[in-house]
C-alpha cells in the first residue's frame, strides 16, 4: 500500500485581531505548518484506508478536503470533502474528515486560513 500526501493549498485571509499572541506566517509557512499538523494524523488516516482494504483489497482513490483554520484558536474547522476531487469511498472520506476535524495549529496565526488537502491512496506493489 502506498499512501502519500499530494498537496496542500492555503489561502490566507487578512483579519483583525488584538490582545492575543499569534504567529505571523507567510503563505508558504502557513502551508508547511498546516501540512505538518495534518501529518500528525497520518496513522489514523492510514487506518481509514486499511479498513477499506480489508473490505475491498483493490480499493484506491483520492480524498480531497477543504477546511478553515481559525485565526483566534488555530483550530481546523468546517472540514468538508470536495466531491470533485474525491474518488475514494464515502467510508474512507468520512474517516479522513473525522481524523483531522478539530486539530489545532499552534500558535494560531493572526490570519484565518482556507486550505485544501489531498490524500492519494493506492494499493502497493505486489510482493515478490
Amino acid at each position: 500500500m502506498k499512501q502519500w500526501l499530494s498537496g496542500l493549498t492555503m489561502m490566507v485571509l487578512a483579519s483583525a485581531s488584538a490582545g492575543c499572541s499569534f504567529a505571523v506566517r507567510n503563505a508558504e509557512m502557513y502551508r508547511n505548518d498546516t501540512a505538518a499538523l495534518l501529518e500528525t494524523r497520518s496513522d489514523e488516516i492510514k487506518a481509514c484506508y486499511d479498513a477499506e482494504l480489508a473490505r475491498n483489497p483493490r480499493a484506491q482513490g483520492k480524498v480531497t478536503v477543504n477546511f478553515t483554520v481559525l485565526e483566534d484558536s488555530g483550530r481546523i474547522t468546517d472540514v468538508a470533502v470536495d466531491p470533485a476531487g474525491t474518488t475514494a469511498s464515502d467510508e474512507v472520506s468520512s474517516c479522513v474528515v473525522k481524523s483531522i476535524d478539530g486539530l489545532v495549529l499552534t500558535p494560531p496565526d493572526e490570519k484565518q486560513g482556507k486550505g485544501k488537502f489531498v490524500w492519494d491512496f493506492t494499493v502497493g506493489a505486489p510482493k515478490a
